[in-house]
């Protein structure tokens, strides 16, 4: 069973690390769907909704279209490495010097960032071999440049709306803020369902979620 140094720590909703501790004891890569559906539901979702989709949520609600699309593309940069991170079942560890990384660690979230957008429907349907360089294009003018210093840059820019199923417009590098969200709800519904019968999702899922409370 895994053992955590933060049993109260929430990680999901109101669920803590020893609510994890108790219930990924009962999680069997390949075993019972019901289970399965239960942690996709009370871990996954809640985590993703109350941490991030529901903010995103709020801030289009309520917005008055003065800069919020810079508040909302940050919290879906910050999500996409999550995403991805936990699709592959591994964990970010800050290395110094000579610091080693595990098997299931990286140090790095830029090759992270790109496979989500080169390998994720439906981004991938605008992120692809057509245009090669525009993951880390991406990554390093949109993820880079609102994380560390508040702004777009390499000519991206942000706008609220955009043509249907259109997350992006490459050639003027226009992010289309609120397709972006829904190609995020699309795709975190696609790994719900997912994760009830497939079991490398699965085995990936409890590396991650152990690491949360590591």
């Amino acid at each position: 069973m895994l053992s955590t140094p933060y049993p109260n720590m929430q990680i999901a909703g109101f669920k803590t690390c020893a609510d994890w501790q108790l219930f990924s004891a009962k999680l069997v890569p390949g075993g019972d769907v019901t289970i399965w559906r239960d942690a996709a539901k009370e871990y996954f979702h809640e985590r993703l909704f109350s941490r991030y989709l529901d903010p995103i949520k709020v801030l289009q609600d309520n917005g008055t279209y003065t800069g919020e699309g810079f508040s909302i593309a940050a919290i879906q940069c910050t999500l996409i490495e999550f995403l991805e991170s936990t699709v592959q079942g591994i964990s970010y560890r800050y290395q110094r010097g000579t610091t080693t990384l595990g098997p299931y660690e990286y140090s790095n979230s830029r090759n992270l960032f790109v496979s989500f957008l080169n390998g994720r429907k439906p981004f991938s349907n605008d992120f692809n071999n057509k245009h090669k360089q525009l993951a880390q294009d991406f990554y390093e003018g949109v993820r880079c440049g609102l994380l560390h210093e508040a702004r777009t840059k390499g000519g991206w820019t942000i706008w609220a709306d955009g043509p249907v199923n259109t997350v992006i417009q490459p050639t003027k590098k226009i992010i289309y803020r609120n397709n972006f969200q829904i190609a995020l709800l699309e795709f975190t519904d696609w790994y719900e369902k997912a994760l009830v019968s497939d079991v490398a999702l699965q085995s990936a899922f409890i590396r991650k979620f152990d690491s949360l409370c590591a």
